[in-house]
């Protein structure tokens, strides 16, 4: 359905401010749009890197498979689970992203003489590949964050840019038009009204002439 458009002066200030505003704010916006997607390619680099050290250190692990059934009396994988994740936040385009800073481990307590040698190389590789994950984590929480928000300012550049400004440049110039034609065909017909009055102040003039040529024959 066609946008109806009060072709008024009024109407014709307020689509120029609205226009106004909105082609100060799109820059912003496009602005906005580039530095989210510009973190955004950068945390999917760091997300490979975290996945590549995850793989090696998986590789790493392969060489406790063995042995890791055996565990000595050891909880290995309890002690491998983080306690707790510090995280820290910064401010992207306006968006708090959560920033990887710590994982912290349970305390273990056990006799380095009572178990086998491999048990802290195994331990310090599983913890190594929960902060690893842990920071992988961290890293999509903030991926999702930054690309909602992309992608509601990218609707919101869209609806500007192809819906709104084109709307109110439209609008103006059909009100330009129409204005210009109230105002031709006011002109118009303020020549005519002054055509007519110069008809009649010429017949008025003439009038009193003749009147005076009559008075002077008697």
């Amino acid at each position: 359905m066609a946008q109806k458009i009060k072709l008024t002066r009024p109407e014709l200030k307020r689509r120029r401010d609205r226009l106004a505003r909105f082609e100060r704010y799109l820059p912003m916006l496009k602005l906005k749009q580039q530095q989210l997607q510009m973190t955004l390619r950068e945390l999917a680099a760091q997300v490979r890197r975290a996945q590549d050290e995850l793989e090696e250190i998986a590789a790493r692990l392969g060489r406790y498979r063995p042995v890791l059934a055996d565990r000595a009396g050891v909880p290995l994988q309890q002690w491998s689970r983080p306690e707790r994740i510090r995280t820290s936040h910064r401010n992207v385009a306006g968006v708090e992203v959560p920033v990887f800073e710590e994982a912290e481990f349970p305390a273990v307590r056990y006799s380095l003489f009572g178990t086998p040698p491999w048990v802290d190389e195994a331990l310090a590789d599983l913890r190594q590949q929960s902060r690893r994950q842990a920071a992988v984590d961290v890293l999509r929480q903030g991926e999702t964050l930054l690309q909602r928000e992309l992608s509601r300012v990218i609707q919101r550049v869209n609806l500007f840019e192809k819906i709104m400004i084109p709307q109110d440049r439209e609008a103006i110039r059909r009100i330009r038009i129409k204005l210009g034609d109230e105002m031709a065909a006011a002109v118009g017909r303020a020549k005519i009204a002054k055509g007519k009055l110069a008809k009649v102040l010429e017949q008025a003039s003439q009038d009193a002439a003749d009147a005076e040529v009559g008075e002077a024959s008697r």
